[in-house]
């Protein structure tokens, strides 16, 4: 790949604040409408937020 210069240190920047998160930023984040992914489970019938 060619360098993405700010692109690719935004995405990795992005990515390591998501993955360190703590159980409870997790939570907080999930019941924001930020989280697709807890509207892509609820509509497999799970709701985490529950």
């Amino acid at each position: 790949m060619s360098g993405g210069g700010k692109d690719r240190e935004e995405t990795l920047r992005s990515f390591d604040e998501a993955v360190n998160m703590t159980a409870g930023e997790l939570e907080k984040w999930l019941k924001t409408e930020e989280s697709r992914w807890r509207h892509s489970l609820m509509n497999w019938g799970h709701d985490p937020a529950k």
